[in-house]
């Protein structure tokens, strides 16, 4: 199932470009953005990574104001319960900023236990962003992404939006938001729902009987929330100095704390390795269906209810979306017929190049690809080597649940990996033979619940959705499709957990599903 722990992870890689509409009568966004950066002043605050009442992390946010320039340092650890027990994952952003909050240059690193990921950004003016992707030892993959304007990163929004126009409930701040998955940007509208003061411990002291640290005196911090839509990057309580007071995702929330009771704290707490099904991430987003399905279905159609559906790729190909009712239809074998052979013309560039952590040039995974398409049953039918690549990845990665950010190449290495895993190998394998192929997340049923998953879809007579976890060719109708694209699309996932619910209304099947695939 998907490790939507990474997309959560990778979000930071979410540019925002400064340039765009202002609101009616409003400055122009430059001029606002520099008569917020003249405001911000340096500081570091720290905060406690919270699972309900359970503190599993910490994490803290400096801005320093040096040399004329403004840095923003960010870092985040915490042992997060997934499938069982926890997993060790840290971050960290390192962004350089002019005064008037132009992105210069940022770093963005993540360890798990996986291989290392680090990440560099540089803007050439307000043309190009230079991003560079390095995943453990792998060779480092350099895009130039063009931009319009300056650049923010999510991290700074707050900063933009506190310390410019004083934030008034009600008021919509719309900013256009570079997605580096889509190469593309889109405006996006943050709005101020509401306006609150928070108690907030200032300073701390040692138990001794408790061997804990506590409050002590109480500050009263004003702040205002700050809701973007999906993909739109950051959401949450902002103070007056454009700093977070608390922000929550995956059931997780940040709360500011003095840094011992942060940190302090949390360093001295006994580690949980078993974790229990209800802290567990896997299966506190998993949702419980209200018809067991023991047969591989054709069609299927569910009630969406619980999340405002906009903005999600829930209709199209396989699916039909009306209202809140989504029909899934497995593809007929008509669709299964490509318009096209191998090797193909030059097909749909933007899903048959390569891509960050999809190294479908790379000498080993063509080697590969080459090697699987030599031995399918047809090797100039596009439909024949995909289903070849699926059989393939199924049989040669072992499933494991992982954190982290999944490299074709490393998956490749290791053979080993869930869902996000298997797919990344897939589309590099297929677009590395000219196969237009994409990445699709959303839900999937296993014994009893939805649960989050990732898998491809390739192009053949229409895209075609397959499924290389469990083996499907093509994947069956209980895969519900909400969004299409990588990593930091699939962060919009995160706003349906704990709110979507799904209702099955009815089910078509055609085949008991083999015991491999449960």
């Amino acid at each position: 199932m998907a490790t939507t722990v990474a997309a959560v992870a990778l979000a930071v890689l979410v540019i925002i470009a400064s340039r765009g509409k202002p609101r009616e009568g409003a400055q122009p966004v430059a001029a606002k953005l520099a008569a917020a950066a003249s405001r911000v002043t340096p500081g570091v605050v720290y905060y406690g990574v919270m699972q309900g009442d359970k503190q599993v992390g910490f994490a803290s946010s400096t801005t320093d104001t040096a040399n004329g320039a403004i840095r923003v340092r960010d870092y985040f650890v915490a042992d997060l319960p997934f499938g069982g027990t926890t997993h060790r994952a840290s971050a960290r952003v390192d962004a350089a900023l002019t005064r008037g909050l132009r992105l210069t240059r940022f770093d963005f690193s993540l360890s798990t236990e996986g291989a290392p990921i680090h990440a560099t950004g540089v803007a050439e003016g307000d043309s190009v962003l230079v991003l560079t992707t390095k995943a453990g030892n792998d060779e480092a993959s350099t895009q130039r992404i063009p931009i319009h304007g300056a650049v923010l990163l999510p991290t700074v929004v707050p900063i933009a939006i506190a310390l410019g126009e004083e934030p008034k409930v009600g008021d919509e701040v719309r900013l256009p938001v570079f997605d580096p998955s889509s190469m593309s940007s889109r405006d996006f509208p943050f709005q101020v729902r509401a306006e609150s003061a928070f108690a907030i411990p200032d300073s701390s002291r040692f138990d001794a009987t408790t061997k804990q640290w506590t409050g002590t005196s109480v500050d009263s911090v004003h702040a205002w929330e700050i809701v973007a839509p999906a993909g739109g990057g950051f959401s949450g309580w902002v103070d007056t100095q454009g700093r977070i007071v608390t922000t929550s995702m995956l059931g997780f929330t940040l709360r500011r704390l003095p840094y011992e009771i942060a940190f302090e704290n949390w360093r001295l707490a006994t580690r949980d390795h078993d974790v229990p099904a209800d802290r567990d991430i896997l299966e506190t987003t998993a949702i419980a269906a209200n018809k067991h399905m023991d047969r591989r279905v054709s069609t299927l159609r569910v009630r969406l209810t619980g999340v405002d559906l906009t903005g999600f790729d829930l209709d199209g190909q396989r699916q039909r979306l009306s209202g809140d009712t989504l029909t899934i239809t497995s593809e007929a074998p008509a669709l299964l017929q490509a318009k096209y052979q191998l090797p193909p013309p030059k097909l749909d560039p933007a899903n048959t190049r390569p891509e960050p952590l999809i190294q479908s040039t790379d000498p080993r995974i063509v080697s590969l690809a080459r090697r699987i398409a030599a031995g399918a049953s047809n090797p100039s039918d596009p439909r024949s080597v995909a289903e070849a690549i699926n059989s393939w990845v199924h049989d040669s990665i072992t499933d494991r649940i992982t954190i982290g950010i999944p490299s074709a190449v490393q998956v490749l290495q290791t053979r080993t990996g869930d869902c996000n895993e298997h797919t990344q190998l897939y589309v590099a394998l297929a677009r590395s033979l000219g196969i237009p192929t994409r990445i699709a997340a959303g839900m999937a049923y296993l014994d009893g619940k939805f649960y989050y998953h990732a898998w491809p879809e390739v192009q053949l007579g229409d895209w075609v959705a397959v499924d290389p976890t469990f083996g499907q060719f093509p994947a069956d109708a209980a895969h519900l499709r909400f969004v299409v694209g990588g990593i930091t699309r699939q962060t919009e996932l995160l706003r349906l957990m704990g709110a979507l619910h799904i209702d099955v209304l009815a089910v078509g099947g055609t085949s008991r599903i083999p015991v491999s695939e449960r």
